[in-house]
């Protein structure tokens, strides 16, 4: 039942907006990848070194996570595999906090985030922003005993997101997302940030209302984490929807426009020859690729 509503409520917010799609050679929001003074080529970096190093979640399953053998598994892991194939290298993975990712400066100790980073002017300033290559849904989670039937039942309840992601943003009321549009106000809550999304659920798990009474997060991990048979329920309907990019450091001491161009063009291939369809329904059972 949960997932027949998870589609419709997809289908109905989504239907008013644009396609995910675009024809320029500019990421959301118009700024490109020009090139800087000094330092080399990045591209031509990472072709020499033969490796695409990429920043990810170890602990985002399904996105992305790390098992006890070391393998990485999940849907943007398959992204930045398929995006460092197209380039003609290997990649290899990083866990890396979502909060250092997005305040850039990496000082080229990584050269990309495959890590369903949301587009925000916030985050533009200090990256470069691809295309979307899927569109997150939002969406409230509460205990399964929880006796909250809306999300304006939260109103002054201790609510967990993960640390500097849009989540924490819309709940302190300053989240400014390029290309996609706030659904519903955020009720007055406490916010309680976390290292990761996992985390808060954890706590949720603890029982309704013993450390967390509820927790924002992708509404694709929450049903991912409830179909294991954890003891959540999604609250309502999603809040605003996330278009998720790759990230590229702008104060790389490598030139990072030819990078970024190629990245660009291996996410629109994915578009267009269908792959990024294909990964979000063998991971999530639906085509977040576009909006509908």
């Amino acid at each position: 039942m949960l997932c027949l509503l998870f589609a419709l409520a997809f289908i109905a917010a989504a239907s008013a907006c644009s396609s995910g799609t675009r024809t320029t050679d500019q990421p959301v929001g118009g700024a490109t990848a020009t090139s800087s003074a000094g330092g080399a080529d990045l591209l031509a970096v990472v072709k020499r070194r033969g490796k695409l190093l990429i920043a990810t979640d170890a602990k985002y399953e399904p996105q992305s996570y790390r098992t006890a053998d070391g393998v990485w598994h999940g849907f943007d892991v398959d992204v930045g595999r398929e995006i460092a194939r197209r380039i003609g290298v290997q990649p290899q993975y990083l866990d890396i906090s979502f909060d250092v990712i997005t305040g850039g400066h990496w000082s080229g100790r990584w050269d990309v985030d495959v890590g369903s980073m949301s587009i925000t002017h916030d985050r533009q300033r200090v990256l470069y922003l691809s295309d979307p290559y899927y569109y997150v849904p939002a969406s409230f989670v509460v205990n399964r005993d929880s006796k909250a039937a809306s999300i304006n039942d939260l109103t002054g309840k201790r609510v967990g997101v993960g640390t500097a992601t849009t989540y924490q943003a819309y709940l302190e009321n300053h989240l400014s997302l390029i290309g996609e549009k706030i659904l519903r106000p955020p009720p007055q809550t406490r916010v309680v940030p976390y290292d990761t999304d996992l985390l808060a659920l954890q706590d949720l798990a603890l029982g309704d209302g013993v450390r967390l009474d509820a927790v924002l997060t992708a509404l694709p991990f929450a049903m991912y984490q409830i179909r294991s048979g954890q003891a959540y329920k999604v609250l309502d309907k999603p809040v605003f929807y996330d278009a998720s990019a790759v990230a590229i450091d702008k104060s790389s001491p490598n030139d990072p426009a030819s990078l970024f161009a190629a990245v660009q063009s291996a996410i629109r291939g994915m578009h267009k020859d269908g792959m990024l369809s294909a990964l979000s329904k063998k991971y999530y059972g639906i085509d977040l690729s576009r909006k509908q």
